[in-house]
C-alpha cells in the first residue's frame, strides 16, 4: 500500500537555508535583512536597476553615466597618490576612460596588463586625466568573441556586509526558480484583482525582479511599472485590512455609555471666558454621539497648532466624569503631560473634579499614593505619560483614554492603555489627537481604524505669523529686533540649534547662546530653559514667563509643546536648516497666539542644501498646518511624518503613500471585498506584510 505524497512546504514555511549554497553563515547574515525564508527573499525587491543589456561607445559616455562598455587596456600603472592606486587606460577607438583602483592584489594587477580586453560596467566620473571609473565590474573578454549580453535589466538590492550585490542575484534566482511549483499563494481574490485591473503575484514577481532589456527603466526607478504598482497595491490592502480588523474587532466590544447626565460640560463651558469655534462646536457634537454609544469611541482629532484640541478633550474627561468613570490623557513626553495637567487642573478644580499628574519622576512614597488614588478612584481624571499603563498602575473605572500626539505612539501602545481599562466586559472609548494635521490620503491608510474629526479654524483674534528666512550673518539685526521688541513690552523666544541628540550638547548651546545674549542684550531679562533642567525649575522659568517677569525665553526645542503666551510676538530660531517642517511649524506655533502680528525668524547656517531651502520656504509661504503637512509629506515621506522611526507604524517596503496615493481608492474597495471573504486568506496576507505584532490587538 503506498502512501499519500507529502504535500511540498509552500515559500513561506522553506528556509533560506533550503536553497542550493546557503548555509548557517550566510543564513545569519540574510537574517540581518529580515530574510528567513524563500518568500522572504521574493518579496525582498530591487532599490533600482541598471541597463547592462547593450554596450555603448567609450567616446559617448558623460558625467554620471552607468553603462557597460568593451576596449582594450592601453596602459597599466601603479601610482602613488598619498596611497597606491592601479591605474589602467581603456580604450575601444571611440575614446579611452581610466579605471581607478584604490584596493587591489598582485594578481589582479598582472590579470590587467596592457592589451587584456575587458567589458567593464560602473558609473563615469571626472577624474585628472578625463572621465574614470572607480572600481569598475568587469570580466576579461577574447577579441571576436561577443559574449552574450545581459537577458534582463540588473537588479540592485538592498544588501549588508557579507552579501555582495551578484549573491544577491543568485538567491533570488534561485527563489525565482520556486515560484513555479506553486508554493506562492495569491491571497488576493481574482474578482478583486480583476477590479483593480491588476495582473498576478507571479508575473508581477518575476518582472520586478528580472525586467526584460525592453522594460521602460525610468518608469521602473520611478516604482510606478504596473508590476511594482501591483505589490504596492497588495501591501497597502494588507495594512488597511488588518486596521479594519482592529476597528471591526473594536466595534464587537462592549462600552460603557457614557451620555449627558449633569450639567458639568455647560458650567465649564460658561467658565472658560471665550466661545468654542464653530470647528470645535463640530468635533465635539462627533464625539459627544460617539461616547453615548456602547460600544468603544475610536476617534481622531487632528488640528492645526493652537486650534484648541485640548479644551475639546476636557469635555470629553467630563463627560466620562459626570457618568462615575474615570478618564486618562497620555502625552509622549513628561514637559507636555504637565502642560496639560495645568490646563485640566485650570478647567476642572472649580468644578470639584480632582486630577492628578503621573510621569516617570514619579517615584516612591509619592508615586504609591497617586496609584492607590486612581485605583480607588480619588483621581478622577489621570493625566501622564506612558507611565499610565506602566504594570502596578490600575483604574477603578477607566471610561475613556485620551492620547495626545497620536503619531508619536504606536498603535500597539494605544491598545495597552485600551486594555488596561478592560472591567466588567467592557472597554473605554478612545480619543486620540494630534498638532500634526495629516493629509487625507495619508490619514485614511495610517489611521484606517479611526473616525476622523478635524479642527480647521483658529480661534478668533489670532493674527497670522509672518515668517522670514535669514542667513546667520544677520544674526546682529535680529539681536536688535528683539531688543525693540521686549522695550515695547512685548516678549521673545530664541531657539537654539539642535546640534544632535545628545541632551547635554542641547543644555550647552542654550547656556552658551543664553550668556551671548545677555551680554548684548544688558537691559532684556533673559530666561533659559532646556530638557535637563529639574522640572520644578523648568515650570517657574516658564510660569515667570508666562507672567511676563521674562522677556526673552532662550530654551532647546522642549518649548515645541507646551507654552501658551498670547504676549510673545517673536521667535528666533538657530539652525532651523536642521529641522523638519513639521518641528519648525510647532515651534512657530508659539507665537501669533494674541492679536498682535508677530514674528518668526528662521536663521540659517550657509550654504542651504536644497532640500533645506525647501522646507524653509515652505514656512515662509504658508501657514496653513494642513499645507505644510502635504509638503513635509512631499519632502520627507510618510515615514518621517507618521513618527514611525519611534512607532513601527505603517512600515511599507514597497508602497510609498505619496507615489501611490491614487491606489488607495481601489485599496478600500478591495479591503471591503476582501472582508466579506474567507478569514484564512486575510490572515495568510497580513502575515506576508505586516506580521504578527502585538500592535493588532486581539486581530
Amino acid at each position: 500500500m503506498s502512501s499519500a505524497t507529502a504535500p511540498q512546504p509552500t515559500l513561506d514555511e522553506r528556509p533560506v537555508t533550503s536553497l542550493r549554497g546557503v548555509g548557517p553563515a550566510l543564513a545569519a547574515t540574510l537574517a540581518k535583512l529580515g530574510l528567513h525564508t524563500v518568500q522572504d527573499l521574493l518579496f525582498h525587491l530591487p532599490l533600482r536597476y541598471e541597463d547592462r543589456t547593450r554596450v555603448v561607445p567609450i567616446g559617448s559616455l558623460r558625467h554620471g553615466d552607468r553603462a557597460v562598455i568593451e576596449g582594450e587596456v592601453q596602459l597599466s600603472e601603479v601610482a602613488f597618490r598619498g596611497r597606491r592606486v592601479l591605474l589602467c587606460r581603456l580604450a575601444d577607438g571611440s575614446g579611452y576612460i581610466t579605471l581607478r583602483f584604490f584596493h587591489f592584489s598582485g594578481a589582479q594587477q598582472a590579470a590587467l596588463s596592457r592589451g587584456t580586453r575587458l567589458r567593464c560596467f560602473g558609473e563615469a566620473r571626472p577624474g585628472p586625466a578625463g572621465l574614470e571609473i572607480v572600481h569598475p565590474e568587469y570580466r576579461r573578454v577574447i577579441a571576436g568573441v561577443t559574449p552574450p549580453a545581459d537577458e534582463s535589466l540588473t537588479p540592485v538590492y538592498p544588501t549588508t556586509e557579507g552579501v555582495q550585490q551578484g549573491r544577491m542575484r543568485v538567491l533570488t534566482d534561485l527563489a525565482l526558480a520556486q515560484l513555479a511549483d506553486g508554493g506562492l499563494r495569491d491571497w488576493v481574490a481574482p474578482d478583486v484583482l480583476a477590479a483593480a485591473r491588476m495582473t498576478s503575484l507571479e508575473a508581477a514577481l518575476r518582472y520586478v525582479h528580472r525586467p526584460p532589456p525592453s522594460a521602460d527603466l525610468e518608469l521602473l526607478n520611478a516604482g510606478r511599472h504596473p508590476a511594482q504598482r501591483r505589490l504596492a497595491f497588495e501591501e497597502l490592502l494588507a495594512h488597511q485590512i488588518s486596521l479594519r480588523l482592529l476597528r471591526e474587532a473594536a466595534d464587537e466590544d462592549a462600552a460603557w455609555p457614557l451620555p449627558a447626565c449633569s450639567d458639568l460640560v455647560a458650567r465649564c463651558l460658561g467658565e472658560l471666558g471665550f466661545e468654542l469655534t464653530g470647528a470645535q462646536q463640530r468635533a465635539w457634537a462627533e464625539i459627544a454621539a460617539d461616547l453615548e454609544r456602547d460600544r468603544p469611541m475610536m476617534r481622531l482629532v487632528q488640528g492645526d497648532v493652537g486650534s484648541g484640541k485640548t479644551v475639546v478633550a476636557a469635555l470629553a474627561a467630563l463627560r466620562a466624569v459626570e457618568n462615575g468613570a474615570q478618564a486618562a490623557v497620555m502625552a509622549p513626553t513628561e514637559l507636555l503631560a504637565e502642560q496639560h495637567a495645568r490646563n485640566f487642573h485650570g478647567w476642572l478644580e472649580p468644578l470639584g473634579i480632582r486630577a492628578g499628574l503621573l510621569t516617570g519622576r514619579h517615584t516612591g512614597r509619592a508615586r504609591r499614593a497617586l496609584e492607590q488614588d486612581l485605583a480607588s478612584g480619588a483621581i478622577q481624571v489621570a493625566i501622564g505619560t506612558h507611565a499610565l499603563f506602566q504594570e502596578g498602575v490600575e483604574f477603578a473605572r477607566l471610561g475613556l483614554v485620551i492620547v495626545d500626539e497620536q503619531h508619536r505612539f504606536g498603535v500597539h501602545q494605544r491598545v495597552r492603555l485600551r486594555e488596561k481599562g478592560l472591567a466588567e466586559g467592557r472597554y473605554p472609548h478612545q480619543l486620540v489627537m494630534t498638532a500634526t494635521p495629516i493629509p487625507r490620503t495619508l490619514a485614511m491608510t495610517a489611521y484606517a481604524d479611526l473616525d476622523v474629526s478635524v479642527i480647521d479654524e483658529l480661534p478668533p483674534g489670532r493674527t497670522p505669523v509672518r515668517t522670514v528666512v535669514l542667513p546667520e550673518t544677520r544674526r546682529v539685526e535680529i539681536v536688535q529686533r528683539i531688543e525693540a521688541a521686549c522695550q515695547s513690552g512685548r516678549q521673545a523666544y530664541w531657539v537654539c540649534p539642535l546640534i544632535d541628540e545628545s541632551d547635554s550638547v542641547r543644555q550647552q548651546a542654550a547656556e552658551e547662546t543664553a550668556e551671548t545674549l545677555a551680554a548684548a542684550l544688558p537691559g532684556v531679562r533673559i530666561g533659559l530653559v532646556h530638557g535637563r533642567m529639574p522640572g520644578r525649575r523648568k515650570d517657574e522659568v516658564m510660569t515667570a514667563f508666562k507672567q511676563g517677569s521674562i522677556d526673552l525665553l532662550v530654551a532647546t526645542t522642549v518649548i515645541e509643546v507646551g507654552v501658551d503666551v498670547p504676549n510673545a510676538s517673536l521667535m528666533v530660531i538657530e539652525n532651523a536648516e536642521r529641522m523638519g517642517l513639521a518641528q519648525l511649524h510647532q515651534l512657530r506655533g508659539r507665537v501669533g497666539r494674541g492679536s498682535v502680528e508677530s514674528s518668526c525668524v528662521l536663521l540659517y547656517q550657509s550654504p542651504l542644501a536644497p532640500i533645506a531651502r525647501q522646507r524653509l520656504a515652505v514656512l515662509r509661504d504658508t501657514n496653513d498646518g494642513f499645507e505644510v503637512a502635504r509638503r513635509d509629506l512631499e519632502l520627507r515621506g510618510p515615514g518621517e511624518l507618521l513618527g514611525t522611526r519611534q512607532t513601527g507604524l505603517m512600515q511599507l517596503r514597497v508602497a510609498d503613500l505619496l507615489r501611490d496615493s491614487d491606489l488607495l481608492p481601489e485599496v478600500q474597495q478591495a479591503a471591503a471585498l476582501m472582508l466579506r471573504g474567507p478569514r484564512s486568506n486575510m490572515e495568510a496576507l497580513l502575515r506576508r506584510w505586516v506580521g504578527q505584532g502585538e500592535r493588532f490587538g486581539k486581530v
